[in-house]
């Protein structure tokens, strides 16, 4: 019995030595995002000026407004046949009265019951949430065909405000970059919405070499005129010709490559204040692989200021949320994605997509999805993924493809990889799949970061990971430091760079 208890005080003290070390890991800083003295961030700038960007300002209202507890106006009960046309005329009456100084109509309930919904519901007018009683407020997308359950969306587009471009003048404007010089601020004034316009030109299509893709199934190589991105910012200062904007440059400006302008932008018709909280949401389906089912639980797009939380989706073939290329300042919080139900192939499983700017997904959960916490072609940053994590996944997280620009992934977890990297003639020509993305504290199986031949890096801090060479392993290296490292400080980048931007 002595010698027992002596083993058992042996073992006792190897485990509090493990979790005291787990627990006083030793600190560390990375070497482009310093803390100084006055414990603030310093950020470290390469011999072109770009730094690592500000992420602190997406989501809703730019993380300047809380997401507001909207009054009930209506309360739903579940009938257990089609709630469709009952819903949706709720939706319909309120969106026909005044919303008030806010924006806000009010909030729709929907008691705990289960509703079936054979088609979509749709929200096409500013200020409504659907709010459910969490998980047993039911909705089930019943019936075959590929559909989305939620659709939240305006209309129209950016439409550029006549004789209002003007030249960059600066030669170079680096990534992180809030300033910048113009030729003429006449007729600009602070609080104008504006476009930061980086176009595509044929030398920096060359010079990435995505006119050489190799030729594959449908392989189209990259056209010019294809990537002329639109940032939308708004000037914050103005001091003689220089402007001061609400977020990064996330693309460095460059003269060799078409340089940069501005210009203001209305976009009449999108929508604003919508909000889908404590719902469940689930597809019937036939089977496994069945793929005529809900293919969408949430859909966003043409609609800023708005979110989506303490929302689950299961069994639909896409994704629990999509928030499309005209979404903006969209905040996804506290949700949750499970077991997809589709081919495990390509265009499948994307569980959190994002082709929007300035938007934020934390605290989401993911099973058996292809690519969980994703970006599409063309994307235009900043984006937030934080506190997100992966389980059983079939394929990477990362931008999927086509010139992602500056997405942050910050403490996301996954049991599968994550990449970022040329990825050659894949899905008929997808190529370099982004540029200025930051893995911060992240943690894979493996992983590969690369960075393009022109026009920024790609960094991998403190990513916990087995490294490979990924695709093509010939292309160059992305930015590597503290590989599978504990003690990055901060430990979260963007958590530190909101509580900076409110002071």
């Amino acid at each position: 019995m002595a010698f027992k208890g002596k083993v058992n005080i042996v073992v006792l003290c190897i485990m509090m030595l493990f979790i005291t070390h787990q627990g006083f890991a030793q600190k560390w800083e990375s070497q482009f995002v310093k803390i100084e003295s006055n414990g603030r961030l310093k950020y470290i700038a390469d011999e072109m000026g770009n730094i690592i960007p500000d992420f602190s300002r997406v989501g809703y209202h730019q993380n300047t407004k809380a997401i507001p507890e909207v009054k009930m106006v209506l309360t739903l009960s579940a009938t257990g046949d089609s709630d469709q046309q009952k819903i949706q005329q709720a939706i319909d009456d309120l969106s026909k009265k005044q919303a008030d100084k806010n924006g806000i109509r009010g909030a729709i309930l929907l008691k705990k019951g289960t509703y079936k919904i054979p088609e979509s519901l749709k929200i096409l007018a500013s200020g409504i949430v659907l709010r459910g009683e969490g998980e047993e407020t039911r909705l089930i997308a019943t019936g075959r065909g590929k559909r989305k359950t939620i659709i939240a969306s305006g209309n129209g587009k950016v439409n550029e405000i006549k004789d209002t471009r003007v030249k960059i003048t600066n030669h170079y404007v680096p990534v992180g970059a809030k300033s910048f010089a113009i030729a003429s601020t006449q007729g600009l004034n602070v609080g104008d919405q504006i476009i930061v316009y980086r176009p595509g030109t044929d030398k920096w299509i060359k010079d990435l070499k995505m006119d050489q893709i190799e030729p594959g199934t449908g392989t189209v190589q990259w056209i010019a005129a294809d990537y002329n991105l639109q940032f939308e910012r708004v000037i914050t200062a103005i001091k003689g010709n220089e402007i001061t904007i609400d977020n990064p440059v996330v693309m460095a400006m460059e003269d060799q490559y078409g340089g940069g302008e501005i210009y203001k932008y209305n976009f009449n018709g999108r929508i604003a204040e919508v909000g889908i909280e404590n719902l469940y949401l689930e597809s019937e389906y036939e089977g496994d692989i069945d793929e005529e089912h809900g293919w969408d639980a949430i859909s966003f797009n043409k609609i800023e200021n708005s979110w989506i939380k303490n929302v689950t989706s299961r069994y639909f073939g896409y994704s629990c949320v999509n928030l499309g290329n005209d979404s903006k300042q969209i905040t996804v919080q506290d949700s949750k994605c499970l077991e997809p139900k589709s081919q495990i192939i390509g265009g499948r499983r994307y569980s959190f997509n994002n082709d929007g700017q300035l938007n934020l997904f934390m605290n989401c959960f993911a099973s058996e999805g292809r690519h969980d916490y994703v970006t599409g072609a063309k994307v235009c940053g900043p984006n937030v993924f934080y506190n997100c994590k992966s389980e059983n996944a079939k394929a990477d997280i990362g931008p999927h493809h086509r010139w992602a620009v500056a997405t942050l992934y910050d403490n996301v977890v996954t049991d599968g990889e994550i990449n970022i990297q040329d990825r050659g003639n894949w899905g008929t020509g997808h190529g370099w799949s982004g540029v200025n993305q930051v893995l911060w504290n992240c943690t894979a199986v493996k992983a590969v970061v690369q960075s393009p031949y022109v026009s920024g890096k790609n960094y991998a801090i403190g990513l916990k990971a087995k490294k490979y060479d990924g695709r093509l392993a010939e292309r160059p290296n992305g930015v590597w430091e503290g590989q599978n490292k504990d003690g990055l400080n901060p430990k979260s980048l963007y958590l530190k760079q909101v509580e900076e931007s409110k002071k």
